[in-house]
C-alpha cells in the first residue's frame, strides 16, 4: 500500500508555461539542479543519492544487481496498463528517432509530446486520472511518418504489413470511444469490459468475481492473494488463469529479473536477505502464490539489513476489482540519522493502537511487527517510475500483517526533492485563505507533512483488524479507497495528539493545523487541478481525500467548523475549528474501520459515491482558471540516477559510480533499447 503525495503544495514547483517546454535542464557540478523539464501536465524532476558513496562496496555491488533486476520488468507495466501499449510505444519510438521529414512541424512536435506521456505513464491513459490521451497530431501525418521510416525498425507482427499495422494501433489511438479508460470506477458499469487494462480478456465483471468467489475458502485463515499474478481470459468458453512467472506470461523478463536476482543473492548483506531473495526467485519461477507469502514472511522479518528492495507484483490500484496487481520495483537503502524519526513512532505503535478512537472489537490486542524506516531510494522502477509514492507499507495481506507484521518506508530523498523543487511557486499565495495561516504552514507544513506519511505508513496501513468471517477482498472496486482513508485518517486524528509533542515529534500543539489545512483544503478544492472539466474523480488516492475532507465539511457544517468562504471574488477553505476537526477525523476514522474490518460493501459504496467522487463544476472551473496563471505542472514524476559498474581486469567489480547527467528522453529510450524484455504482443 502507497502513500502518495498528499498535498499539491509539498509538490507544486514554479516553472516556465504548460505546454510544450522541451528544455533540458543540465546538473551542474557546483549546484544540484533537481527539475529537468516540463511538459502537457508534467514536470520531469531529478533526485539525488545521498550516502551511495558511503555504502560498503558489497552492498553498493547489492544495489547494483538489484537496479538492473528493477529495470528488467519495464515492459512488464506497459502490457499490464493495455494490451496495445508496447506496439503503440515502440512505434512512436521508431518514429521519434528515424523520422527523415521536418521535426519542427507542429505535428511532430505534438507527437513528441504524446510519446513523452506514454512513457510517463507506462501507456496511453493519464497514469492518474485514467482517461485516454488526445493526440495533438492528425492520423495522416503518423501514417506518413511510419511509412518514412525503416520498417525493419516497427514492431511489426510476423507478416504484418505497414499499413496493418496502421490498421491495429489508430483506432486506439485516434477513436476517443476505443478503450476510453484505463480503469474504470463508474458505478452501476461494468467495470471489467469498461476498463483497458490487460488484467481480463473475454471476462465480465460478474464471471470474474464469480470465479475468484468459488475458490474462497471463508474458513481459511491465511488466505492466498487470488489472482493477483494472473490474467484472467475466456478461451473456448472456459475461463482460466494465465500465470505470470518463468515460463508463463510474461516469463521472457521475469528470466532476466531472476538472472540479476541470483547476482544479488550472492552479495546478500546476511543470511536473512539471502533467504528473501531466494524465496522471490522461488516465487517467480513457479508463480505459487503460498510461495509469495512466505517470501513475504520472510521480507517482513528481515530488519537488519541496510539495503532493501520491492520487485514485484505488487498494488492493485490498476485493477477495477482491485484484486490483481502491478509490477513495481523500488531499491532503496536505510537513511540512518532520518529513521530515528520513524523509530520513536513505530516504538509506540501499541499505544497508538489502544488510544485509536474505532471500536475496540475492531484494535490489535497485541500490535506485532511493526517496523518502519526512512530511506533513500537508489532506483524506482515499474508503478513507481516516472511517477512514485512517498511511503509504502508492506505486504498488503491482513493475515500476515496480523501475525508477523509489516514494513513502513518514507521516502526522504524523493520528498526532499519535491519540497526543493517546489521553494517559490506562488501556489499557497493563490489558495490559502489567510496570512496567519500562510505562516503557519511556511512554518510546520514540511515537517507535519512527513509525520503525517509516518503515521500513515508505519500506523495507519497496519493497525484495526478483520472480524471473524470477513472477506478481506469484500468491499470490491472500493477497497483501495477505503484501505487510503483509513490510513490517511489514522494520521490526521494522531498528527493532532499531545502524544507527539510529548515524544517530541513535534514542537508544539499548534503545528498539526498546517497539516489540517492544507489536507482539507487540497480534498475539498486545490485536488481539482488534477480533473478535466467534466469529470468525476476516480483515482483512489484522490477519491479517500476527497471522501474524508467533505465528509468533515458536510458533518461539521451546523457548527461552521469548515466553511468555504468568499473573498475578493475567490472561494477559499476556511477552518474556524480545528479541535471540532479532530473529532470528526475520529468518528470518520472509526466508521471507516468498522466499514473494513466488517467487509461492509454498501456501506463503503455509500461513503465513496457521496462523498468521494462528485465534483462541484462551478467550484472547479473556478480552480483551473486560478490554478492556470501559476504556469504549474500538477504532476511530478524522476528521471532516475545511472549505475555503473567498475571493474578490474578479470571482471570483478572495483566499485559502483552513480550519475545524474541523463535527460527524460535520452533515458526512456535507453530503456527501451537495453531493458526491452518483452514481445511487442502478449497473448
Amino acid at each position: 500500500m502507497r502513500k502518495q503525495l498528499l498535498t499539491l503544495t509539498a509538490s507544486l514547483a514554479l516553472f516556465t508555461a504548460c505546454g510544450g517546454g522541451q528544455k533540458e535542464t543540465p546538473v551542474q557540478a557546483d549546484k544540484f539542479d533537481y527539475t529537468v523539464e516540463q511538459f502537457a501536465d508534467l514536470q520531469i524532476l531529478r533526485y539525488r543519492v545521498p550516502g551511495f558513496e558511503e555504502l560498503t562496496l558489497q552492498q553498493k555491488q547489492l544495489v547494483y544487481y538489484l537496479t538492473e533486476a528493477a529495470l528488467q520488468g519495464r515492459d512488464i507495466l506497459f502490457d499490464q496498463n493495455g494490451k496495445y501499449n508496447l506496439v503503440i510505444r515502440r512505434t512512436l519510438e521508431a518514429v521519434y528517432t528515424g523520422y527523415q521529414g521536418d521535426k519542427t512541424t507542429p505535428d511532430f512536435k505534438a507527437m513528441e509530446v504524446y510519446l513523452k506521456r506514454v512513457w510517463f505513464s507506462n501507456g496511453i491513459h493519464h497514469h492518474y486520472g485514467s482517461e485516454k490521451f488526445v493526440p495533438g497530431f492528425t492520423p495522416e501525418f503518423f501514417r506518413q511518418a511510419i511509412e518514412s521510416v525503416d520498417a525493419s525498425t516497427l514492431p511489426l507482427a510476423e507478416g504484418q504489413t505497414v499499413a496493418q499495422l496502421c490498421e491495429e494501433i489508430f483506432p486506439v489511438i485516434f477513436n476517443p470511444k476505443v478503450m476510453p479508460k484505463r480503469v474504470n470506477q463508474a458505478d452501476g458499469e461494468d467495470l471489467v469490459l469498461t476498463s483497458a487494462c490487460n488484467y481480463y480478456d473475454g471476462v465480465t465483471q460478474k464471471e470474474a468475481e464469480d470465479f475468484y468467489a468459488a475458490m474462497k475458502d471463508p474458513k481459511d485463515e491465511t488466505p492466498i492473494s487470488y489472482g493477483l499474478n494472473s490474467r484472467l481470459v475466456k478461451e473456448n468458453g472456459k475461463i482460466q488463469e494465465k500465470v505470470w512467472k518463468v515460463g508463463g506470461l510474461y516469463g521472457q523478463a521475469l528470466e532476466k529479473i531472476v538472472y540479476w536476482l541470483e547476482k544479488a543473492e550472492t552479495v546478500a548483506e546476511n543470511p536473512e536477505q539471502k533467504a528473501v531473495i531466494a524465496k522471490l526467485i522461488a516465487y517467480y519461477r513457479t508463480g505459487d502464490l503460498k510461495t509469495f507469502d512466505e517470501y513475504a514472511i520472510l521480507w517482513v522479518k528481515d530488519l537488519n539489513s541496510r539495503v532493501d528492495f520491492v520487485n514485484g507484483f505488487t498494488e492493485n490500484y490498476g485493477d477495477p476489482l482491485g484484486m490483481k496487481a502491478s509490477w513495481e520495483s523500488l531499491v532503496n537503502f536505510k537513511d540512518l540519522e532520518a529513521t530515528r524519526r520513524t523509530e520513536i513512532i513505530s516504538s509506540n505503535a501499541q499505544w497508538f493502537e489502544d488510544h485509536s478512537p474505532v471500536d475496540k472489537q475492531f484494535k490489535k490486542e497485541q500490535v506485532k511487527g511493526v517496523s518502519a524506516k526512512v530511506i533513500t531510494a537508489a532506483i524506482l522502477a515499474g508503478d513507481l517510475y516516472p511517477s512514485t509514492a512517498i511511503g509504502i507499507n508492506l505486504p498488503n495481506a491482513n493475515w500476515i500483517r496480523a501475525h508477523y507484521g509489516s514494513k513502513s518506508v518514507t521516502i526522504g530523498n524523493i520528498t526532499d526533492a519535491y519540497n526543493k523543487a517546489a521553494h517559490g511557486n506562488g501556489f499557497n499565495e493563490e489558495f490559502v485563505y489567510s496570512s496567519e495561516e500562510l505562516a503557519r504552514i511556511d512554518q510546520y507544513a514540511d515537517l507535519t507533512d512527513e509525520l503525517h506519511t509516518d503515521l500513515h505508513e508505519c500506523l495507519g496501513h497496519g493497525s484495526g483488524k478483520m472480524a471473524p468471517g470477513a472477506d478481506p477482498d469484500g468491499l470490491k472496486a472500493y477497497g483501495s479507497t477505503i484501505e487510503e482513508a483509513r490510513a490517511d485518517l489514522f494520521g490526521l486524528y494522531y498528527v493532532a495528539d499531545p502524544k507527539l509533542v510529548e515524544l517530541g515529534l513535534l514542537p508544539d500543539g499548534e503545528a498539526y493545523k498546517a497539516q489540517y489545512y492544507t489536507y482539507l483544503m487540497n480534498g475539498l478544492m486545490t485536488q481539482l487541478v488534477r480533473i478535466e472539466p467534466g469529470n468525476q474523480i476516480e483515482e483512489a488516492h484522490m477519491r479517500n481525500r476527497s471522501l474524508i475532507a467533505h465528509w468533515v465539511y458536510e458533518k461539521g457544517k451546523a457548527d461552521n467548523v469548515v466553511e468555504l468562504a468568499k473573498k475578493n471574488g475567490k472561494t477559499y477553505v476556511k477552518v474556524n475549528d480545528y479541535e471540532r476537526v479532530r473529532i470528526l477525523f475520529g468518528e470518520l476514522l472509526a466508521e471507516i474501520q468498522r466499514v473494513k474490518s466488517t467487509s461492509d460493501l454498501e456501506a463503503a459504496r455509500r461513503l465513496v459515491e457521496d462523498y468521494g467522487v462528485k465534483v462541484d463544476p462551478v467550484l472547479h472551473a473556478e480552480v483551473l482558471e486560478r490554478y492556470k496563471k501559476l504556469n504549474l505542472a500538477p504532476y511530478k514524476g524522476f528521471v532516475n540516477p545511472r549505475y555503473e559498474a567498475v571493474t578490474d581486469a578479470q571482471g570483478n567489480i572495483t566499485d559502483v559510480k552513480v550519475s545524474y547527467n541523463e535527460g527524460y528522453a535520452e533515458q526512456m529510450l535507453r530503456y527501451s533499447r537495453d531493458y526491452a524484455t518483452l514481445p511487442s504482443r502478449n497473448n
